[in-house]
């Protein structure tokens, strides 16, 4: 049996999202999704010619919002969740041992509290293949102090259901902040420095419990939207605006690269909405740009074509990211956000207009 494996990553979250399929029936599953990706999985699902049975998370996320309502949408493919969790609009309670086929193939459900406690870890039927969620990462694991964590669950988790598997099993985190992509069991057991090796419960206990690191910094938004399987409170499925290469945050705002904007120019029309000071300050602006401030934009709206597409810029990407709200309010209905700013546009080294060097 013939097993299909893509390895996608979210660099804004450091996320790993995991598509597995059955060569033979095509039937598919996705670890890990990421809100702002669905649509970037949705097309190489397509291009694989896949068909989508099911998304799994691993745990109740604090760092990204799940794609896996938006992707139902496209898909038609059931949630798959953590029993302990409740999260609403799942489809799959999953417990300890459950089992989501595709295809000829299937990925076992692990408990493997600690990190969270619905936490699950999703091991391929041939146990050559684990994902384990935040529970154990590459020389790393994830933290406990907080979403009813435990550092002595996690121990355990780790070395009566992971550190069990076959030493040449590969493992494949949620997550990795250095770049590194997969690690296997033996080496885990060998060289992970809080759980590996002679390391005693009382040592990662006591190594844990003092991280004293702060809380993810999208928890408030995440772990709300992720009870709910990453459903917007607006509940609309996702649309497929067709003049750009867009990406559609759980903000509700289209972004655009600043790449595409230097290699389509004239397709659209910059708006900057920064102040003048800034336009003509350090930063520069873009070629072209038709500067408007936020707070002049509701008076002068009319000074930009509806017939035209409309990319915001701000420093950052906030304050634009407010335009392209009262844009839409406005009317417009090609609208985007230069992602990062000319923060961004600057560091990629496109061209500006003034500014220093």
């Amino acid at each position: 049996m013939t097993l299909i494996f893509r390895q996608l990553f979210d660099p804004q979250s450091s996320t790993y999202t995991y598509l597995l399929g059955c060569g033979r029936t095509k039937q598919a599953v996705l670890i890990d999704p990421v809100f702002e990706q669905a649509r970037r999985d949705s097309a190489l699902i397509a291009e694989l010619g896949l068909t989508i049975a099911a998304t799994l998370d691993t745990h109740i996320h604090a760092d990204h919002v799940t794609g896996a309502w938006l992707l139902k949408q496209r898909f038609n493919s059931s949630i798959g969740v953590g029993a302990g969790a409740k999260a609403a609009n799942a489809d799959l309670a999953l417990s300890h041992g459950d089992r989501v086929r595709f295809g000829d193939l299937y990925v076992e459900a692990r408990a493997t509290p600690g990190h969270t406690d619905d936490s699950l870890s999703y091991v391929l039927g041939d146990e050559s293949v684990a994902f384990t969620g935040d529970a154990l990462l590459i020389r790393g694991c994830g933290r406990t102090d907080f979403q009813q964590g435990s550092a002595h669950a996690l121990f355990s988790s780790v070395h009566t259901q992971l550190f069990t598997l076959p030493e040449n099993c590969l493992v494949y985190p949620a997550h990795d902040y250095r770049g590194l992509t997969v690690t296997s069991v033996a080496e885990e057991k060998r060289f992970n420095p809080r759980l590996g090796g002679t390391i005693s419960e009382k040592d990662f206990v006591g190594y844990i419990t003092h991280l004293n690191l702060p809380h993810p910094k999208q928890i408030d938004i995440a772990v709300p939207a992720n009870l709910q399987c990453g459903k917007p409170e607006n509940g609309q499925p996702m649309n497929e605006p067709d003049w750009a290469p867009l990406t559609f945050t759980f903000a509700g705002i289209w972004e655009i690269q600043p790449d595409w904007v230097e290699e389509n120019a004239g397709a659209a029309q910059i708006l900057d909405v920064r102040e003048p000071d800034e336009f003509i300050g350090p930063l520069g602006h873009i070629r072209g740009a038709i500067l408007i401030p936020l707070g002049q934009l509701s008076a002068r709206v009319a000074e930009l074509d509806k017939a035209r597409p409309v990319v915001s810029v701000c420093r950052s990407g906030a304050r634009s990211a407010h335009a392209t709200n009262m844009l839409r309010q406005a009317g417009f209905s090609r609208i985007a956000n230069l992602a990062g700013g000319m923060l961004a546009w600057r560091a990629g080294h496109h061209p500006v207009e003034g500014g220093r060097s």
